[in-house]
Protein backbone atom coordinates (compact mmCIF):
# COMPACT_ATOMS: atom_id res chain seq x y z
CA UNK A 1 0.00 0.00 0.00
CA UNK A 2 1.40 3.33 -1.00
CA UNK A 3 1.39 6.37 1.19
CA UNK A 4 -0.04 9.61 0.15
CA UNK A 5 3.35 10.84 -1.12
CA UNK A 6 3.78 7.75 -3.43
CA UNK A 7 6.63 6.24 -1.39
CA UNK A 8 6.46 2.60 -0.15
CA UNK A 9 5.42 1.95 3.35
CA UNK A 10 7.78 0.67 6.05
CA UNK A 11 6.50 -2.93 5.77
CA UNK A 12 7.05 -2.95 2.01
CA UNK A 13 10.56 -1.57 2.46
CA UNK A 14 11.36 -4.34 4.95
CA UNK A 15 9.97 -6.97 2.53
CA UNK A 16 12.04 -5.66 -0.39
CA UNK A 17 15.13 -5.52 1.78
CA UNK A 18 14.62 -9.16 2.87
CA UNK A 19 14.43 -10.28 -0.80
CA UNK A 20 17.82 -8.67 -1.69
CA UNK A 21 20.04 -11.38 -3.35
CA UNK A 22 23.31 -10.36 -1.67
CA UNK A 23 24.58 -8.27 1.12
CA UNK A 24 26.26 -5.05 0.17
CA UNK A 25 28.59 -2.98 2.15
CA UNK A 26 28.96 0.75 2.15
CA UNK A 27 28.54 2.50 -1.16
CA UNK A 28 27.21 -0.71 -2.78
CA UNK A 29 30.54 -2.72 -2.47
CA UNK A 30 30.69 -6.47 -1.77
CA UNK A 31 32.27 -7.30 1.59
CA UNK A 32 35.78 -8.83 1.36
CA UNK A 33 34.65 -12.22 2.73
CA UNK A 34 32.21 -12.72 -0.18
CA UNK A 35 34.62 -11.93 -3.07
CA UNK A 36 35.81 -14.83 -5.31
CA UNK A 37 39.60 -15.55 -5.42
CA UNK A 38 41.41 -13.73 -8.19
CA UNK A 39 44.63 -15.11 -9.77
CA UNK A 40 47.44 -12.63 -10.29
CA UNK A 41 47.87 -11.75 -13.96
CA UNK A 42 50.98 -12.65 -15.92
CA UNK A 43 53.78 -10.13 -15.83
CA UNK A 44 52.90 -7.57 -18.51
CA UNK A 45 55.34 -5.94 -20.82
CA UNK A 46 55.57 -2.20 -21.46
CA UNK A 47 52.41 -2.33 -23.56
CA UNK A 48 50.37 -4.26 -20.97
CA UNK A 49 50.39 -7.66 -22.82
CA UNK A 50 51.62 -10.88 -21.05
CA UNK A 51 55.23 -11.86 -21.78
CA UNK A 52 55.91 -14.99 -23.86
CA UNK A 53 57.17 -18.05 -21.92
CA UNK A 54 60.75 -17.62 -23.16
CA UNK A 55 60.95 -14.08 -21.75
CA UNK A 56 59.50 -14.68 -18.32
CA UNK A 57 61.67 -14.50 -15.25
CA UNK A 58 63.86 -17.58 -14.54
CA UNK A 59 63.07 -19.08 -17.98
CA UNK A 60 66.13 -20.62 -19.71
CA UNK A 61 67.48 -19.05 -22.86
CA UNK A 62 67.29 -22.36 -24.73
CA UNK A 63 64.23 -24.58 -24.10
CA UNK A 64 65.23 -27.39 -21.77
CA UNK A 65 62.53 -29.93 -22.54
CA UNK A 66 61.37 -29.63 -26.12
CA UNK A 67 60.73 -32.27 -28.75
CA UNK A 68 63.82 -31.16 -30.69
CA UNK A 69 66.03 -31.49 -27.59
CA UNK A 70 64.76 -34.98 -26.85
CA UNK A 71 65.26 -36.00 -30.48
CA UNK A 72 68.83 -34.68 -30.47
CA UNK A 73 69.62 -36.54 -27.24
CA UNK A 74 68.23 -39.73 -28.79
CA UNK A 75 70.35 -39.27 -31.93
CA UNK A 76 73.49 -38.69 -29.84
CA UNK A 77 72.70 -41.78 -27.75
CA UNK A 78 72.31 -43.96 -30.87
CA UNK A 79 75.51 -42.66 -32.47
CA UNK A 80 77.43 -43.09 -29.22
CA UNK A 81 76.12 -46.65 -28.91
CA UNK A 82 77.32 -47.52 -32.44
CA UNK A 83 80.71 -45.89 -31.85
CA UNK A 84 81.11 -47.72 -28.53
CA UNK A 85 80.25 -51.04 -30.19
CA UNK A 86 82.94 -50.45 -32.83
CA UNK A 87 85.49 -49.50 -30.18
CA UNK A 88 84.65 -52.55 -28.06
CA UNK A 89 84.84 -54.89 -31.06
CA UNK A 90 88.22 -53.44 -32.02
CA UNK A 91 89.44 -54.02 -28.45
CA UNK A 92 88.22 -57.64 -28.55
CA UNK A 93 90.02 -58.27 -31.85
CA UNK A 94 93.22 -56.60 -30.63
CA UNK A 95 93.22 -58.62 -27.38
CA UNK A 96 92.49 -61.86 -29.23
CA UNK A 97 95.25 -61.14 -31.75
CA UNK A 98 97.77 -60.56 -28.99
CA UNK A 99 96.71 -63.82 -27.36
CA UNK A 100 96.95 -65.72 -30.66
CA UNK A 101 100.36 -64.26 -31.42
CA UNK A 102 101.63 -65.13 -27.96
CA UNK A 103 100.40 -68.71 -28.29
CA UNK A 104 101.72 -69.25 -31.82
CA UNK A 105 105.07 -67.60 -31.08
CA UNK A 106 105.73 -70.14 -28.34
CA UNK A 107 105.64 -73.04 -30.79
CA UNK A 108 107.47 -74.03 -33.96
CA UNK A 109 106.80 -76.97 -36.23
CA UNK A 110 109.06 -79.45 -37.99
CA UNK A 111 107.46 -80.93 -41.09
CA UNK A 112 108.79 -84.30 -42.26
CA UNK A 113 107.61 -85.25 -45.74
CA UNK A 114 107.53 -88.85 -46.95
CA UNK A 115 110.08 -89.61 -49.65
CA UNK A 116 110.49 -92.70 -51.86
CA UNK A 117 113.12 -95.05 -50.53
CA UNK A 118 113.16 -93.51 -47.07
CA UNK A 119 111.68 -94.66 -43.78
CA UNK A 120 109.34 -91.92 -42.61
CA UNK A 121 109.34 -93.16 -39.02
CA UNK A 122 113.15 -93.11 -38.89
CA UNK A 123 113.20 -89.59 -40.32
CA UNK A 124 110.69 -88.45 -37.70
CA UNK A 125 112.77 -90.00 -34.92
CA UNK A 126 115.90 -88.27 -36.27
CA UNK A 127 114.14 -84.91 -36.35
CA UNK A 128 112.88 -85.45 -32.81
CA UNK A 129 116.38 -86.20 -31.57
CA UNK A 130 117.80 -83.06 -33.19
CA UNK A 131 115.05 -80.95 -31.63
CA UNK A 132 115.62 -82.32 -28.14
CA UNK A 133 119.34 -81.60 -28.45
CA UNK A 134 118.73 -77.92 -29.27
CA UNK A 135 119.00 -75.50 -26.31
CA UNK A 136 115.87 -73.52 -25.50
CA UNK A 137 113.37 -76.24 -26.48
CA UNK A 138 111.02 -76.88 -23.55
CA UNK A 139 109.04 -79.78 -25.04
CA UNK A 140 108.72 -81.95 -28.14
CA UNK A 141 105.54 -83.67 -29.37
CA UNK A 142 105.38 -86.02 -32.34
CA UNK A 143 102.08 -86.34 -34.21
CA UNK A 144 101.19 -89.85 -35.24
CA UNK A 145 100.04 -90.70 -38.78
CA UNK A 146 96.40 -90.86 -37.63
CA UNK A 147 96.66 -87.47 -35.92
CA UNK A 148 98.24 -85.92 -39.00
CA UNK A 149 95.43 -87.29 -41.19
CA UNK A 150 92.83 -85.98 -38.73
CA UNK A 151 94.16 -82.47 -39.25
CA UNK A 152 93.05 -82.69 -42.88
CA UNK A 153 89.42 -83.53 -42.09
CA UNK A 154 88.16 -79.89 -42.09
CA UNK A 155 89.26 -79.60 -45.74
CA UNK A 156 88.89 -83.18 -47.08
CA UNK A 157 86.09 -84.49 -44.88
CA UNK A 158 85.99 -87.48 -42.56
CA UNK A 159 85.89 -91.19 -43.38
CA UNK A 160 88.38 -91.02 -46.27
CA UNK A 161 91.22 -93.46 -46.81
CA UNK A 162 94.39 -91.35 -46.87
CA UNK A 163 96.86 -94.21 -46.74
CA UNK A 164 97.92 -93.65 -50.36
CA UNK A 165 98.44 -89.91 -49.91
CA UNK A 166 101.89 -88.61 -48.90
CA UNK A 167 100.68 -86.97 -45.71
CA UNK A 168 103.55 -85.18 -43.93
CA UNK A 169 104.32 -85.93 -40.30
CA UNK A 170 104.55 -83.09 -37.81
CA UNK A 171 106.77 -82.53 -34.80
CA UNK A 172 105.78 -79.54 -32.62
CA UNK A 173 108.37 -77.85 -30.44
CA UNK A 174 107.40 -75.78 -27.40
CA UNK A 175 109.87 -72.98 -26.85
CA UNK A 176 111.15 -71.77 -23.51
CA UNK A 177 110.26 -68.32 -22.18
CA UNK A 178 113.46 -66.96 -23.64
CA UNK A 179 113.18 -67.39 -27.41
CA UNK A 180 116.09 -69.57 -28.61
CA UNK A 181 118.10 -69.17 -31.78
CA UNK A 182 116.60 -71.59 -34.30
CA UNK A 183 119.24 -71.16 -36.99
CA UNK A 184 121.41 -74.05 -35.73
CA UNK A 185 118.39 -76.39 -35.64
CA UNK A 186 117.37 -75.37 -39.16
CA UNK A 187 120.90 -76.01 -40.39
CA UNK A 188 121.03 -79.40 -38.65
CA UNK A 189 117.73 -80.49 -40.23
CA UNK A 190 118.90 -79.40 -43.67
CA UNK A 191 122.13 -81.36 -43.25
CA UNK A 192 120.66 -84.53 -41.70
CA UNK A 193 117.40 -84.68 -43.67
CA UNK A 194 117.95 -82.77 -46.92
CA UNK A 195 114.77 -82.19 -48.90
CA UNK A 196 112.74 -84.06 -46.28
CA UNK A 197 112.46 -81.94 -43.13
CA UNK A 198 111.76 -78.23 -42.83
CA UNK A 199 111.35 -75.91 -39.86
CA UNK A 200 108.41 -73.48 -39.76
CA UNK A 201 108.56 -70.75 -37.12
CA UNK A 202 105.15 -69.30 -38.24
CA UNK A 203 106.70 -65.87 -38.80
CA UNK A 204 104.77 -65.32 -42.04
CA UNK A 205 101.50 -66.31 -40.40
CA UNK A 206 102.20 -64.04 -37.44
CA UNK A 207 102.84 -61.09 -39.75
CA UNK A 208 99.59 -61.71 -41.60
CA UNK A 209 97.69 -62.02 -38.35
CA UNK A 210 99.19 -58.80 -37.05
CA UNK A 211 98.34 -57.00 -40.29
CA UNK A 212 94.74 -58.23 -40.22
CA UNK A 213 94.28 -57.24 -36.57
CA UNK A 214 95.78 -53.79 -37.11
CA UNK A 215 93.58 -53.29 -40.16
CA UNK A 216 90.46 -54.19 -38.19
CA UNK A 217 91.44 -51.87 -35.35
CA UNK A 218 92.13 -49.07 -37.84
CA UNK A 219 88.72 -49.58 -39.46
CA UNK A 220 87.10 -49.47 -36.03
CA UNK A 221 88.85 -46.22 -35.16
CA UNK A 222 87.80 -44.77 -38.52
CA UNK A 223 84.17 -45.69 -37.88
CA UNK A 224 84.32 -44.06 -34.45
CA UNK A 225 85.69 -40.86 -36.00
CA UNK A 226 82.94 -40.88 -38.66
CA UNK A 227 80.28 -41.34 -35.99
CA UNK A 228 81.66 -38.39 -34.03
CA UNK A 229 81.65 -36.30 -37.19
CA UNK A 230 78.01 -37.26 -37.77
CA UNK A 231 77.28 -36.24 -34.19
CA UNK A 232 78.86 -32.85 -34.82
CA UNK A 233 76.80 -32.32 -37.97
CA UNK A 234 73.60 -33.21 -36.14
CA UNK A 235 74.49 -30.70 -33.43
CA UNK A 236 75.15 -28.02 -36.08
CA UNK A 237 71.66 -28.41 -37.57
CA UNK A 238 70.05 -28.57 -34.12
CA UNK A 239 71.88 -25.43 -32.98
CA UNK A 240 70.87 -23.52 -36.09
CA UNK A 241 67.27 -24.56 -35.53
CA UNK A 242 67.41 -23.45 -31.90
CA UNK A 243 68.91 -20.10 -32.90
CA UNK A 244 66.21 -19.56 -35.52
CA UNK A 245 63.49 -20.44 -33.01
CA UNK A 246 64.90 -18.07 -30.39
CA UNK A 247 65.77 -15.16 -32.68
CA UNK A 248 63.53 -12.76 -30.71
CA UNK A 249 65.17 -13.78 -27.47
CA UNK A 250 68.64 -13.21 -28.91
CA UNK A 251 67.61 -9.78 -30.20
CA UNK A 252 66.26 -8.79 -26.78
CA UNK A 253 69.47 -9.97 -25.12
CA UNK A 254 71.51 -7.89 -27.56
CA UNK A 255 69.24 -4.94 -26.88
CA UNK A 256 69.80 -5.13 -23.11
CA UNK A 257 73.58 -5.37 -23.56
CA UNK A 258 74.37 -9.13 -23.65
CA UNK A 259 77.40 -9.94 -25.82
CA UNK A 260 77.92 -12.90 -28.14
CA UNK A 261 80.02 -14.80 -25.58
CA UNK A 262 77.17 -14.80 -23.07
CA UNK A 263 74.70 -16.14 -25.65
CA UNK A 264 77.20 -18.72 -26.95
CA UNK A 265 77.88 -19.97 -23.40
CA UNK A 266 74.16 -20.39 -22.79
CA UNK A 267 73.76 -22.54 -25.90
CA UNK A 268 76.97 -24.43 -25.14
CA UNK A 269 75.81 -25.37 -21.63
CA UNK A 270 72.46 -26.54 -22.97
CA UNK A 271 73.87 -28.66 -25.78
CA UNK A 272 76.66 -30.01 -23.60
CA UNK A 273 73.99 -31.28 -21.23
CA UNK A 274 72.15 -32.92 -24.12
CA UNK A 275 75.36 -34.50 -25.36
CA UNK A 276 76.26 -35.74 -21.90
CA UNK A 277 72.82 -37.28 -21.48
CA UNK A 278 72.99 -38.99 -24.86
CA UNK A 279 76.58 -40.12 -24.27
CA UNK A 280 75.74 -41.69 -20.92
CA UNK A 281 72.73 -43.52 -22.37
CA UNK A 282 74.68 -44.76 -25.41
CA UNK A 283 77.73 -45.85 -23.40
CA UNK A 284 75.57 -47.58 -20.80
CA UNK A 285 73.70 -49.46 -23.53
CA UNK A 286 76.99 -50.56 -25.13
CA UNK A 287 78.36 -51.81 -21.80
CA UNK A 288 75.12 -53.72 -21.21
CA UNK A 289 75.37 -55.23 -24.72
CA UNK A 290 78.93 -56.47 -24.13
CA UNK A 291 77.98 -57.86 -20.73
CA UNK A 292 75.03 -59.71 -22.30
CA UNK A 293 77.24 -61.05 -25.10
CA UNK A 294 79.74 -62.34 -22.53
CA UNK A 295 76.96 -64.04 -20.58
CA UNK A 296 75.59 -65.71 -23.71
CA UNK A 297 79.09 -66.83 -24.73
CA UNK A 298 79.64 -68.41 -21.32
CA UNK A 299 76.36 -70.30 -21.61
CA UNK A 300 77.28 -71.60 -25.07
CA UNK A 301 80.82 -72.51 -24.11
CA UNK A 302 79.92 -76.14 -23.35
CA UNK A 303 78.99 -76.88 -26.99
CA UNK A 304 81.33 -77.25 -29.97
CA UNK A 305 80.04 -74.06 -31.58
CA UNK A 306 80.76 -72.13 -28.39
CA UNK A 307 84.28 -73.55 -28.25
CA UNK A 308 84.97 -72.43 -31.81
CA UNK A 309 83.59 -68.95 -31.13
CA UNK A 310 85.65 -68.64 -27.97
CA UNK A 311 88.76 -69.82 -29.82
CA UNK A 312 88.27 -67.13 -32.48
CA UNK A 313 86.91 -64.17 -30.51
CA UNK A 314 87.61 -64.99 -26.88
CA UNK A 315 84.96 -64.69 -24.17
CA UNK A 316 83.64 -61.28 -25.39
CA UNK A 317 85.25 -59.68 -22.35
CA UNK A 318 86.64 -56.31 -23.36
CA UNK A 319 88.55 -55.70 -20.12
CA UNK A 320 89.14 -52.44 -18.34
CA UNK A 321 90.66 -50.83 -21.43
CA UNK A 322 87.55 -51.59 -23.44
CA UNK A 323 85.21 -50.23 -20.78
CA UNK A 324 87.39 -47.13 -20.44
CA UNK A 325 87.23 -46.62 -24.22
CA UNK A 326 83.44 -46.93 -24.20
CA UNK A 327 83.09 -44.36 -21.41
CA UNK A 328 85.64 -42.09 -23.11
CA UNK A 329 83.57 -42.11 -26.29
CA UNK A 330 80.54 -40.92 -24.32
CA UNK A 331 82.56 -38.07 -22.83
CA UNK A 332 84.03 -37.15 -26.22
CA UNK A 333 80.54 -37.06 -27.75
CA UNK A 334 79.34 -34.60 -25.09
CA UNK A 335 82.46 -32.43 -25.46
CA UNK A 336 82.09 -32.39 -29.25
CA UNK A 337 78.44 -31.40 -28.82
CA UNK A 338 79.32 -28.45 -26.58
CA UNK A 339 82.21 -27.19 -28.72
CA UNK A 340 80.33 -27.51 -32.01
CA UNK A 341 77.28 -25.73 -30.61
CA UNK A 342 79.42 -22.83 -29.36
CA UNK A 343 81.20 -22.46 -32.70
CA UNK A 344 77.90 -22.63 -34.56
CA UNK A 345 76.34 -19.93 -32.38
CA UNK A 346 79.34 -17.64 -32.80
CA UNK A 347 79.27 -18.11 -36.56
CA UNK A 348 75.49 -17.51 -36.60
CA UNK A 349 75.82 -14.28 -34.63
CA UNK A 350 78.77 -12.91 -36.58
Amino acid sequence: MMGETGTPSASQAKTQAGQSPARQGPAGRTPPGDRPPVRPPAAPDSRGAPLPPTLRRNAPLVPTDSAASRALAAVIAILTFLAALCAGAAEIVASSAVQWQGTVAQEVTIQVRPSPGRDIDADVARAEGLAKATPGIAGVRVFSKAEAERLLEPWLGSGLDLSDLPVPRLVTLKLAETAPDLKPLRASLTEALPGVASLDDHALWLRRLSTAANTFVGVGIGIVVLVLVATGLAVVFATRGAMAGNREVVEVLHFVGANDDFIARAFQRRFFGLGLRGGIIGSGAAIAAFALAGLVARNWRSGPAGEEIEALFGSFHIGWRGYAAVLLIGVIASVVTGIVSRLTVRRFLS
